[in-house]
């Protein structure tokens, strides 16, 4: 099928009440993180229906995708490098990095990074990270530490440990969320690498990042921490 059909296909989907909910849920308005986001009006269940469908688009095809103003476009373009990347690792990988512009919303980030990035970078140099998390741009410093959490799922900490060191002093709430998210994941598997981590940056760490790394914790412990 070509990227025609493929623009035949989501037209039909299109819903318009849906769509408006989804701009105010995403944050489009002016000022906000997702200023001028432009939807469809799509479910992710019927998007990714459309990319297993239109699975074969060619690279040039998945960068129309990547590069459009309607939201749930870049994502099916998203979902199928992730089904690509079984396939063809290094090139999917290549194309992501050279397109992370286009990665410009948390849900896009949280579906494609560790499957990608974090998946490609797993026995590899991650130095990429480093550079992704000083960023002046808010998905790239998302997708550095949501990259990790393929790392803590094969029991190597010490990258996101080191991200989100880098990450303590960001200003942004969804890189709040993010890191605390991704400690919380290491507590999971190693709760006394999160301990020392929490015990020596808990007073620097962001309230958002202390809450979400401390969720599972016992209520006297996370009460101690939130001290």
């Amino acid at each position: 099928m070509s990227y025609f059909d493929f623009k035949r296909d989501i037209k039909k989907q299109t819903n318009l009440p849906k769509a408006k909910f989804l701009q105010r849920f995403f944050k489009t308005g002016r000022g906000s993180y997702a200023e001028g986001d432009k939807f469809l009006g799509l479910t992710v269940p019927q998007s990714r229906i459309l990319a297993k469908k239109h699975s074969a688009l060619n690279f040039h095809e998945i960068k129309k995708l990547l590069e459009s103003k309607f939201h749930e476009e870049r994502l099916i373009g998203l979902i199928i490098l992730v089904e690509k990347f079984k396939k063809e690792p290094q090139r999917v990988y290549n194309f992501y990095i050279a397109n992370t512009k286009f990665v410009n919303n948390w849900d896009l980030v949280d579906l494609s990074a560790d499957k990608i990035v974090g998946e490609y970078l797993l026995h590899r140099s991650k130095n990429i990270l480093n550079k992704l998390a000083k960023s002046k741009n808010i998905w790239n410093r998302r997708i550095a530490i949501v990259s990790t959490y393929q790392f803590i799922r094969n029991h190597q900490f010490d990258k996101t440990i080191e991200i989100a060191r880098l990450l303590l002093n960001d200003k942004h709430d969804l890189i709040h969320k993010a890191v605390g998210w991704m400690l919380r994941e290491v507590g999971k598997r190693d709760e006394k690498v999160l301990i020392k981590f929490l015990d020596k940056y808990k007073s620097r760490m962001p309230r958002t990042s202390l809450r979400y790394a401390i969720e599972r914790f016992p209520e006297k412990r996370r009460l101690r921490y939130l001290a």
